[in-house]
């Protein structure tokens, strides 16, 4: 009994929340109803209310004229509809993809993840959708700017067959961003067995390969975005078919990302044949607008650089106010980083795109991994990233380091501690632009009142070197 009523008192407390867009607008429609109470009063003559007294009586004399009894009539009415108009509509918002939760908790989730903070997130791979799985719980205001030199698996098919761009990593990112039943997700990921044709095809690319012979690439991009409800949007870096060249350390060129994944490496340096694609114009409006950039994770050489190589994107990164935010992969990977540290990560990147364009790094401090789970990835050729954060704090203002490893799977992130811990700088980033009076103080409330809803307990052990 205790429990049902703290529970109803919470619902109670939550409909009180500033930010829902709902109470406004019914307060409005009750101004509304007391002006059209008025206006009746007056229209029948304000000697039925004498009883309220002499104050109140002469007052609603001289107020008892037939012009403005009807004009004040009118403007109630008007505020009722208005009122009512807008409070119905924010609820319709909610039933139209509504989850299982309570109306109201559904409300207040929609709203203050609406006033989250502009994030852009860039990458490709397992990495970014990682990330971005996370990240819808603190914020809808969330872009995925992905790259589209995939050329192999089901990707490289699609893309080789119908001359379409890869949608593998788009699909992963809108799947990771979709606010949807999970037997959704599970149908769009969910890859062909048997057939000749369709064997090793995931549903959710030949979905997306079948709207864009309809409708266009970005277009069923974005149609395939409001099947799933997401949070957010996905853009491609660019609409150019690009293909991946690389020069590793002993001068040999190699093309084609599929081709990459086999080399012995490290990789030197990397570029996009053709070199004068374009980006998608979104794209740059995304990151002119974003409170916070963050490159990564993902395969540096394979799913973040690319990105960075299309013209109009590091000027467009150096132009924006956000914070660049890099976050550092937790292993090397064989053929691409092979005995890479954090520092020599963050300085191919900064070499293939400009020397001061991270404001931070974000890195892993959790080495004490059992041997026995390493020693598979080190037969392989893959070793933990160790920060050397002397080196580090030389490329890039600020250096933070958490425990960040996903201890199930170790070439992973923990998602949810990463999450937390991007959108604790990037508030901590814009907290120090704004103003300590009423705004701030209401944008702090609500970002405690975000991290409330995310669920998640803060990251501990993270640290400024």
């Amino acid at each position: 009994m205790a429990e049902s009523k703290r529970k109803w008192l919470a619902g109670v407390v939550q409909w009180l929340y500033p930010g829902l867009k709902i109470k406004r607008w019914l307060i409005l429609a009750m101004l509304g109803l007391g002006l059209v109470m008025l206006a009746f009063t007056l229209l029948i003559g304000p000697e039925i209310i004498y009883y309220t007294g002499k104050a109140v009586y002469p007052l609603l004399t001289e107020l008892s004229h037939a012009a403005f009894n009807l004009l004040l009539l009118l403007l109630g009415l008007l505020l009722i509809l208005v009122g009512l108009h807008r409070a119905s509509k924010a609820v319709g918002e909610v039933l139209q993809t509504r989850n299982k939760r309570p109306l109201i908790q559904e409300l207040f989730t929609r709203r203050y993840l609406a006033g989250g903070p502009r994030l852009v997130a860039i990458g490709g791979g397992t990495g970014l959708s990682t990330l971005l799985r996370y990240l819808k719980e603190y914020t809808s205001n969330l872009t995925a700017v992905v790259t589209v030199t995939d050329d192999g698996g089901s990707s490289g098919r699609l893309r080789g067959e119908l001359g379409m761009l890869p949608p593998g990593d788009i699909r992963s990112c809108l799947l990771a961003m979709a606010d949807t039943e999970p037997v959704m997700e599970r149908l769009f990921q969910h890859r062909f067995t048997g057939g000749s044709g369709l064997e090793g095809h995931s549903f959710g690319n030949l979905f997306i390969a079948a709207m864009t012979e309809m409708y266009g690439f970005q277009e069923a991009i974005r149609l395939f975005g409001q099947v799933l409800a997401i949070r957010g949007q996905v853009f491609p870096v660019t609409l150019n078919m690009v293909q991946l060249q690389a020069e590793d350390t002993q001068g040999r060129l190699i093309r084609g990302q599929s081709v990459l994944y086999r080399s012995r490496g490290p990789l030197r340096r990397i570029s996009l044949l053709p070199p004068d694609c374009k980006p998608l114009p979104e794209v740059i409006c995304a990151i002119q607008e974003a409170d916070a950039v963050v490159l990564g994770p993902g395969s540096l050489f394979t799913s973040v650089i690319p990105n960075l190589l299309v013209p109009g994107i590091v000027e467009a990164l150096r132009r924006t106010s956000a914070a660049k935010i890099y976050v550092c992969n937790v292993m090397t990977q064989p053929g691409e980083t092979t005995g890479f540290t954090a520092a020599d990560h963050v300085e191919a990147l900064l070499k293939h795109s400009a020397p001061d364009l991270l404001d931070y790094v974000l890195v892993n401090s959790d080495l004490a991994i059992p041997p026995d789970k390493l020693e598979p990835y080190r037969q392989n050729g893959a070793e933990l990233v160790r920060p050397d954060f002397e080196r580090l704090h030389r490329l890039a203002p600020r250096v933070i380091a958490s425990p960040l490893i996903d201890r199930n799977m170790v070439t992973h992130h923990n998602g949810k501690a990463l999450a937390r811990l991007v959108v604790d700088q990037v508030e901590e980033f814009i907290n120090r632009r704004r103003s300590r009076g009423l705004r701030g103080r209401l944008y702090h409330f609500n970002s405690s009142v975000r991290r409330h809803i995310a669920g998640s307990k803060r990251v501990s052990g993270g640290s400024r070197r």
